[in-house]
């Protein structure tokens, strides 16, 4: 069983996950899955399709774990295949007509209401701030700033050259100052 090897050996739960051990392909989904999730939650905006979009990264996934080169780091590979799902989802999601309704109010009653307006304010500016920002260049920020991916692993997963993905994250934080002038303090 995969439990016995070290939760960190990526490699080993990957190999025995190729010959067809379910657990450690679990295993693999259990570390990967929060980060995926909120991955494509960023990209998405949409709770449940976040949700369908992370089952469907791991079933791909799981498809084509043979594929993953030895060099390939496994997080950097699963973000790339979430970032295809994302693109995927948002070609269908493009032409359905999705019925707004209210904002669910935070679990836990509020203990400070300004606070928490003042909260919810700052968190709705940066995503409108975000909305702004080209799906990839938005992807590219995200995989480096939230999800901690170096600017080598996030060309990998975008498909572009360093240089390319060092401009886009500048433009992309550039684009974000701006949006959020009013909210950050002047500089002196």
């Amino acid at each position: 069983m995969i439990r016995d090897a070290a939760p960190r050996d990526e490699g080993l739960a990957v190999q025995r996950a190729r010959d067809g051990d379910a657990e450690a392909f679990r295993l693999i989904f259990e570390l990967h899955a929060p980060a995926v999730r909120r991955f494509l939650g960023d990209l998405l905006r949409d709770r449940p399709a976040a949700d369908e979009a992370t089952q469907e990264t791991f079933v791909r996934a799981h498809a084509r774990l043979k594929s993953l080169r030895e060099d390939e780091k496994l997080g950097a590979w699963l973000f790339g295949i979430a970032r295809m799902v994302s693109l995927e989802s948002h070609r269908a999601r493009r032409f359905e007509v999705v019925p707004e309704d209210g904002e669910s109010a935070p679990a836990g009653g509020p203990i400070d209401p300004e606070r928490l307006l003042l909260s919810a304010e700052a968190h709705q500016a940066y995503q409108r701030a975000l909305e702004v920002l080209a799906a990839d260049r938005r992807a590219a920020l995200l995989l480096r700033v939230d999800h901690g991916l170096g600017y080598d692993e996030v060309a990998g997963v975008m498909g572009w050259t360093l240089p390319k993905v060092k401009n886009e994250i500048h433009r992309a934080r550039l684009q974000l100052r701006e949006a959020l002038s009013g909210y950050l303090p002047e500089a002196s």
